[in-house]
């Protein structure tokens, strides 16, 4: 029963209704599901429900959930919108909605097999031969390309919505890569988590046992070549509109990310170019779309698939879901021909039919389309076609003619489609919740006995009144979708992994992702680095007030110059006109200008980068710290309008976060390879930026007075300076100090200490040598770790008549030089791809993968 207090906020809903809507069924009663949510809501209460929606918007923000929007300045790594309120479908309809895309499925794997088989379709005229042979989508390369499976239709999506009749209506189809159900997990993640209220008295079905059969495909498929597969996820990279949602199946499923630079094929097999060599791909879960796949035999200028991927494929040593060439059923002018195909191939109707849809390729519906342009909506026939779609109502009489004159100019390229009145559902919007147009994206893959599908799907819905713009690319939202029933049915939640395969627990990690990796550690470390010793030096200007003119002092002047040393900026401070200004414009610059080389802006952000590349890597509490690192970041942007102090504080935070960032990877992550090139990363750039400090403080001797102020700066930068003065008391000594900091063994900062780490951790990686001899890298570690160890401190305390300590430069030069060369041994032993031949054109991009 509805409470009263549920009737206050459902009237005020239904008040607003003037289309079909999702909460009435066919005789205007508000469906029972429904009311249960509406009275959850009434409880909770419009202020409450909108403070949810706020920590549903940190929560997505947190977890690192985006969507690219290509040509927006502030699309890459847009936050992924979700609406608070979910889109229910009672469990008995849609057991009727699953047959009617089960049903689909099955035909559009049949349609799929005809066209790259015997092409009966065409040969018994069912479907016009423009259909297969003027279809953008059809691959000639892949007539010969088979999966050895019954099915080669493996995963698909189909978009629907509530027609005017009540019942649900197929809208697109989506087989070459179907997105959308990564964020449909995330979706209900979130949901359950800060809003587990709404499903009060009913039963919410589960996304997981859809993963679980996609799972059991994949390992049935592989099982054709080996027992314990090695399953690639590929994808188009970092600046895919949907890359979160690769990286984020990938680590769910447990497959390994790779984009196409990482894949070679070579004797007909395809490896994955890892740090411990080649290794054996034998299923590729593709997320690029088929005109990219092969530069050899499709898009001769892709640099997103993989030269010979498709020889391959055809000679049964990789399998690839889906297969290339599957784009063809994408042509919207197939949805006017599936009630026919359905009668020719099942020998029965459809269970769920497609929005009207006239093919302009033929002569009577192409007369259909012109005169009754005012009621129809007008599209590209081939997908990949930039059209957007023409509403007839909206065109002048002139634009009519122009836009008739254009379908008429080559009618096989214009399908039109009947402009219906879809349902609308409750959306919360600006503190409201008002009706809004939305359409359901259901996800199939190909199982055993037929297809599976998913037990809910990807809602989406426009943010506009009376406009059906639900693409996230044109500002929709998404919403959670829930199956739900007045009981639960466990029996039909669960998927067992059929035959598990043996167990491998190497991980291959993708060169392209140590390399990531490598420079995610040296960017952090480099970004702290700096960080760092900006804050000692502003400390250090703060307490000597008389800073300007030549008054400056001689340890400030030293420290500035060294902090241009360090972040390689230069001239900056190694101008001497600078020096006798105000230092903090330069410094101001130093930290804010994301556009020059070696400030701390430009570093957390060619760190960020590095981070989303290999974003597979993190769990959920390692992006909430880099949420706000990237938070902090834009605030650095901004340092130019802070006042000196909220500079400080911001960089103090960003320091803290990234010290964070690091701990967590300390404490969590697992000791593979992935942790040891971070870690390796890390330390290069930390002995590098120490020596580049000791360097530059003490390469010459100056007064006691401004070597006393350099060796308290230089151990607290070394987080040195309490344990100094426990040992030496308040006495300051450069020898004792270069003995504390390059031979302190049981500190981490010292020098010998940080050598000796980086030894052990290149050690762990895999060896380009046999035995126990080392390789070039570790054998330059061990070097500069030796020459440390044998370092006589008051040999390198000698300096000459012009005040050089000669010794002690050589010495951290070498060091430098030595650390230097094993970045660039590392880079050559595990980052080097293999060159790919590729026509000389601009990177293209994949194709929108629209959600």
């Amino acid at each position: 029963m509805l409470t009263d207090a549920a009737v206050n906020l459902l009237e005020s809903y239904r008040s607003g209704i003037d289309s079909y809507d999702e909460i009435l069924d066919t005789n205007g009663k508000v469906k029972p599901h429904w009311q249960a949510l509406f009275s959850t809501m009434e409880k909770l209460g419009l202020p409450e429900l909108q403070n949810r929606n706020v920590e549903i918007i940190g929560k997505l923000r947190e977890n690192g959930v985006t969507y690219n929007v290509y040509d927006d300045a502030g699309g890459m790594n847009r936050p992924w919108q979700l609406d608070p309120i979910p889109f229910l479908i009672e469990q008995k309809e849609w057991s009727h909605i699953a047959k009617g895309l089960q049903q689909r499925a099955q035909l559009l794997d049949l349609i799929l097999k005809d066209i790259y088989g015997p092409r009966n379709l065409v040969r018994d005229a069912v479907i016009p031969p423009e259909l297969v042979f003027a279809n953008v989508g059809f691959c000639r390369p892949c007539n010969d390309i088979r999966l050895p499976e019954e099915k080669q239709l493996s995963l698909y999506a189909a978009d629907i919505a509530r027609g005017p009749d009540g019942q649900m209506w197929v809208l697109d189809n989506r087989t070459q890569a179907p997105s959308g159900s990564g964020y449909a997990l995330e979706n209900r993640i979130v949901t359950s988590k800060l809003l587990p209220e709404l499903a009060d008295g009913m039963y919410v079905s589960k996304l997981s046992p859809y993963f679980n059969s996609m799972q059991n495909t994949v390992l049935r498929v592989a099982s054709k070549n080996k027992d314990a597969p090695n399953i690639v996820y590929l994808t188009p990279g970092p600046s895919n509109e949907a890359y979160f949602e690769h990286a984020y199946l990938a680590s769910y499923l447990g497959y390994t990310l790779a984009q196409g630079d990482d894949l070679m094929v070579r004797n007909g097999v395809v490896w994955l170019k890892s740090i411990d060599g080649l290794q054996r791909v034998d299923v590729i879960i593709r997320r690029i779309d088929d005109i990219w796949c092969d530069p050899l035999e499709l898009r001769e200028d892709s640099k997103l698939g993989v030269p010979g991927l498709l020889q391959a494929i055809r000679l049964g040593n990789v399998q690839v879901l889906n297969p290339p060439g599957s784009s063809v059923l994408e042509n919207h002018a197939f949805l006017a021909f599936m009630e026919n195909i359905s009668k020719y191939f099942l020998g029965e109707k459809l269970l769920m039919p497609s929005v009207a849809t006239w093919w302009c390729g033929q002569a009577k519906e192409l007369n259909h389309v012109i005169n009754h342009l005012d009621e129809l909506i007008i599209k590209k026939a081939n997908r990949r076609s930039k059209f957007r779609s023409i509403y007839g109502r909206l065109l002048s009489q002139s634009e009519k003619q122009e836009l008739i004159a254009l379908i008429r100019s080559d009618p096989k390229e214009y399908i039109a489609q009947q402009e219906v009145s879809l349902s609308t559902a409750p959306s919360l919007i600006d503190g409201q919740i008002v009706p809004r147009y939305a359409a359901l994206r259901a996800f199939l893959v190909a199982d055993e006995k037929g297809y599976h599908v998913m037990q809910g799907g990807l809602t989406r819905s426009s943010r506009v009144k009376d406009r059906f713009r639900i693409s996230n690319q044109q500002g929709g939202f998404s919403k959670d979708t829930w199956i739900v029933s007045d009981e639960t049915a466990e029996a039909q939640e669960r998927v067992v992994l059929n035959n598990p395969p043996s167990v491998n627990k190497h991980i291959s990690l993708p060169s392209r992702s140590a390399e990531n990796l490598f420079w995610v550690g040296r960017y952090c470390e480099r970004t702290m680095a700096l960080i760092k010793f900006i804050n000692i030096t502003i400390n250090v200007l703060n307490l000597d007030r008389n800073f300007g003119g030549s008054a400056k002092q001689e340890h400030i002047k030293i420290l500035l110059q060294s902090l241009t040393q360090l972040s390689y900026s230069f001239p900056g401070f190694m101008d001497e006109e600078k020096l006798k200004k105000d230092p903090y414009p330069e410094i101001i610059d130093l930290v804010s200008n994301s556009r020059r080389a070696g400030t701390v802006a430009a570093g957390i952000g060619s760190f960020l980068n590095g981070v989303g590349a290999v974003r597979n890597q993190w769990d959920l509490e390692t992006w909430r710290i880099i949420d706000l690192i990237s938070k902090g970041h834009h605030e650095l942007m901004n340092a130019s309008a802070m006042n000196r102090n909220n500079i400080q504080k911001t960089l103090d935070g960003l320091y803290h976060n990234m010290f964070m960032f690091l701990g967590i990877i300390s404490e969590s992550m697992p000791r593979d390879n992935s942790y040891f090139l971070l870690e390796t990363g890390k330390l290069i750039e930390r002995i590098l930026s120490k020596v580049s400090i000791i360097l530059s403080n003490f390469g010459c001797k100056n007064s006691e007075s401004v070597e006393n102020e350099l060796i308290e700066a230089t151990l607290i930068n070394h987080h040195l300076l309490v344990n100094y003065r426990q040992i030496y008391k308040s006495h300051m000594s450069v020898a004792s100090m270069l003995d504390l900091i390059l031979l302190e063994r049981t500190h981490p900062f010292s020098l010998v200490s940080m050598l000796d780490e980086l030894k052990n951790n290149l050690d762990k990686l895999p060896s380009s040598t046999r035995g126990e001899r080392l390789n070039e890298a570790q054998r330059l570690a061990l070097n500069a770790s030796t020459m440390v160890k044998l370092t006589n401190i008051e040999a390198l305390m000698i300096h000459n008549a012009a005040q050089e300590r000669t010794a002690l430069t050589g010495l951290l030069l070498e060091i430098s030089n030595l650390v230097s060369s094993v970045s660039f041994t590392l880079t050559n032993m595990y980052f080097s791809h293999t060159f790919m031949q590729h026509s000389f054109v601009n990177r293209p991009d994949s194709d929108k993968d629209e959600i």
